[in-house]
Parts: structure tokens; sequence; C-alpha cells
């Protein structure tokens, strides 16, 4: 497989390249750029960040689990490729941004796709970056005074990058002769081993590829099949790329219906759902970093049959729809019935995730998250409350939650229970015994199973308050 882009400047042509080596992997050990560290391996800590360009902007992603045909295209810049000019690195040094440094290349190449973007939202621009000695308050001081430094001239050129193979609807490894650039080109090659990859063009390759390749691993942004390689050591000898898939990217708001492609990143999603779905936004604002919603999908997170993904219970209480398909066959489904059990989907071999919709709606929903850190940290239960009142009576009820089964699950008991009774106090604590008949939780690390139930019960409590006007979130509520 060929893959090509842009490196601090110089265009980079890989000939066999293995499709799960991460970039990681390859800076470190190919390229001598010791400078992207690694420390969870998981995309966790944020060591590993590195910003990547290409015609729709500049984003932060961990390279500990980004494959190195994601890149094909694009533009990627390590701290090495700063050259101790960017503004960044300098407010690091005065503001005393920096103890033992090991982190300090992850939070500077954040803030460098940060500044690149406009954004000012510091607190959850850096909330994926990991700082154990130096403490936040001199790092975000230092994101602060480059808030309207210049942008470096190598900004540009980086998002100028595009393979022409890419502008062409080619995908990477099918031949296309090598882009014509100014920039110097290095080629490599690299031990391969496994079967060479695919990477389709639209929904249509997708679907013709898929149907004959049913036992090939999909991958969209990698942020859960890239643990599979770097914590589970597992080797994918068929693997299909999704990030050629342009159609697959599509949003689409009209007043009916919000229906999002599958290759939509979290970001995006976010960026859709916040002024629709406050609660819904701010949710996804918690449950992962910058860099793991930058590459995130909605179809891979809901694809992953997670019990414990915090969007389908969100995607459930709005009463979303999947829409899968094989080959040119396509089929809709309830999202709540495409979750059957534990590690098993409503989906055929050849079979993928090509969108999610859910109805324009009045705001009711509110979205629960509850985890041991606030910011970036997998949820314990995770709960979503979309309760219609009319008259003061509840008219309609969807009600879903993560952690608390198998797999994400409505509480369809607790629905009944309220739905035409008035919306009181009395009738919701009337109900609460009915989550015992919905859901019978597991103990592990995260909580016991006696800590679930209580949790979601007291999390409908809440509903019920903050629909009375009383203050229950812990960011608001002062002493």
């Amino acid at each position: 497989m060929k893959i090509t882009f842009l490196l601090n400047g110089e265009t980079v042509e890989l000939v066999e390249a293995d499709p799960t080596a991460t970039l990681l992997d390859w800076l470190r050990e190919d390229r001598g750029l010791t400078g992207t560290k690694e420390g969870c391996n998981e995309g966790d800590c944020g060591a590993c960040t590195v910003a990547v360009s290409d015609a729709d902007g500049t984003r932060a992603l961990n390279a500990c689990i980004l494959f190195l045909p994601q890149l094909h295209g694009k533009a990627v810049r390590t701290v090495e490729g700063l050259g101790g000019s960017h503004p960044v690195q300098q407010a690091m040094v005065t503001h005393h941004g920096s103890q033992c440094g090991f982190c300090t290349p992850g939070f500077v190449m954040s803030m460098v796709a940060g500044h690149a973007e406009g954004a000012t939202d510091h607190d959850t621009q850096l909330a994926g970056n990991l700082c154990r000695c130096t403490g936040y308050a001199p790092i975000i001081r230092a994101a602060r005074a480059v808030e309207s430094a210049p942008k470096p001239d190598w900004l540009a050129t980086d998002r100028a990058f595009i393979s022409p193979e890419i502008l062409r609807g080619e995908a990477a490894g099918r031949g296309a002769e090598p882009p014509s650039s100014s920039a110097p080109v290095a080629q490599e090659a690299m031990a391969g081993g496994a079967k060479p990859p695919s990477s389709p063009a639209s929904s249509d390759e997708l679907a013709a590829l898929y149907a004959a390749h049913p036992d090939a691993t999909l991958v969209a942004g990698a942020t859960d099949v890239g643990l599979w390689v770097t914590k589970q050591l597992r080797g994918l000898p068929k693997v299909i790329f999704l990030s050629g898939c342009a159609d697959l990217k599509e949003i689409e708001v009209t007043d009916t219906q919000v229906r999002l492609g599958a290759m939509v990143d979290m970001n995006r999603m976010r960026d859709t759902v916040a002024p629709l779905h406050p609660s819904y936004g701010e949710m996804i604002r918690r449950y992962a970093s910058v860099q793991v919603r930058n590459a995130a999908t909605v179809g891979g997170n809901i694809a992953n049959g997670s019990p414990i993904g915090d969007n389908p219970p969100a995607l459930i209480a709005l009463g979303a729809t999947l829409q899968l398909r094989r080959g040119d066959t396509r089929r809709d489904l309830p999202l709540e019935a495409f979750f059957l059990d534990y590690g098993k989907q409503d989906r055929a071999p050849g079979e993928f995730v090509e969108a999610v919709s859910f109805p324009r709606q009045p705001d009711r929903l509110k979205c629960y998250k509850l985890s041991k850190r606030f910011d970036q940290d997998i949820s314990a239960v995770c709960g979503c409350f979309n309760i219609t009142v009319e008259g003061g009576s509840v008219t309609a009820a969807r009600i879903a939650f993560g952690g608390m089964a198998g797999i994400p699950k409505r509480a369809r008991a607790v629905e009944a229970a309220l739905t035409g009774q008035p919306w009181t106090q009395e009738v919701v604590n009337a109900a609460l015994p009915e989550f015992e008949s919905d859901f019978t939780p597991m103990s592990d690390m995260r909580a016991s199973a006696a800590y679930r139930m209580e949790t979601a019960k007291a999390m409908l409590r809440r509903y019920f308050a903050e629909d009375q006007g009383l203050l229950a979130n812990v960011l608001e509520v002062r002493a």
C-alpha cells in the first residue's frame, strides 16, 4: 500500500506500508522524531498529540492510535516541525508551563492546533492532555497569551496539501501517480506482511467491497480499533479504511429531522446537536477529549456496541433511527433494536452503518454522565431523559441508559409508570422502584451494582428538579 502525506513540510511516500502501523511508532522508530511521546498508548494522556491539516482545517490527533493510511493526502506537523518559532512555544517558556517536560510537546501541539482554528475554550482544548507536575494554571495562561498572535506561514502550506489521488476520488494504494509538490519527497519501504488494505472513496464503493469481504475490519476513526492493536496486540489481516468516503461525512438538518452520516466525527456532531439539545452537546464535550472527538465517528461509536458508550443512550432517547446497508440493500431500524446482547448487534456480515437520524423536536432532553473524572472518562452510568409534559401530565417518555446493562437500554417500565400520569414529585417517586424491573446492573471497577441503581434513580429525580427550575448541576450550585 502506498501512502502519501506531508510531514513537517516534506512530502513522504510510504511503499508497502503496514496498514496497522501507528503514526507514533513510525515517527519515533523510523524517523527518529522522538518529541512525540508515548504515554498511555491508548489516546488518553495526549503526550503523542500531533497537528493534522487538510482542506477542512487543522486538528489535534493522538498519534498513538492513528494508523498511517488515515494520513493519506493530509499534512502532519510534529513539535520538531515548529522550528522553535511558534508563539505557543515561547509562551510556555514565559509562563513557566513546563517542568519535567514529558507532556509538554503534546500540550504544545494541542495549543498549536487550537490556535490555528482560533479556539479560545482552552480548558476544553487541553482536557485531553495530562500534566502531572506543572499544573494547568501556567499552561492555560500560556494559551491565553497567544490568542491574538499571528498564525505561522507553514499553516497555509499544510492546509493546501491535498494528494491528487484524493482530488480524483481515487484511494490510497491504487497505483496513482505521486503528488506534484515543491516539497522534497522521501520514499520509504515498510514491511507490510498483511493483506493490503482498501480505502473506498464512497459508500457505494464501500458497500461493494465490504459485501465481497465481510470478514474485513472497518476502520473509521480508529479510537476503538486502535486499542485492539496497541493494547490487545491483535493482527488485522484485512482492513478497509473509511476516511475516503466523503458522502458518509455529510450532515443534513431539515425542519423535520437531523441526519448524520456514519463518518461524521464527534466534534462536528457536537457542533450540530448542541444548539438543538444543549445538554447533549455538553455530554459530548465531556465524554472524550478534543483529540479523540476529532477522530471518533458517529457510526463507529454505535457499531462497536459498547454497553457504556454515551452516544447511543442520548440518540435512543431522541427516537433515533439507524440506517444500515449491505450491497445495494438498505434497511432502517430503531436504534435501540440494533443492540441485541453484550457484544451482539443486529448487523449481518458485510452490512455497515451508513447513517443515523432523529426527528427535530422541542428540547426536553437531559443527559447525565456519572464518572470518576469529570472530563474524558468512561461513564459508570449515563442516563438520558426525554420526557414530554403537556397540561401538567406526561404524554410521552423516552429514557435510556448506558452502564446499566450489557447494552444501551431503555427504561421501559419507568417510562410506562410515568406516561399518562401527572408530572409531580409523588409520581416520580412512585416510578423509582420500576428501575429494578428494567435493569440488573453489574458491579465492576467503576461502580457497584447498588451504586449504579441508586444513581439511576437519582438522575430521574434530578430531571424533575431541573424541570421545576431548581439548580441541580454541581457546576451551578453554590454553598
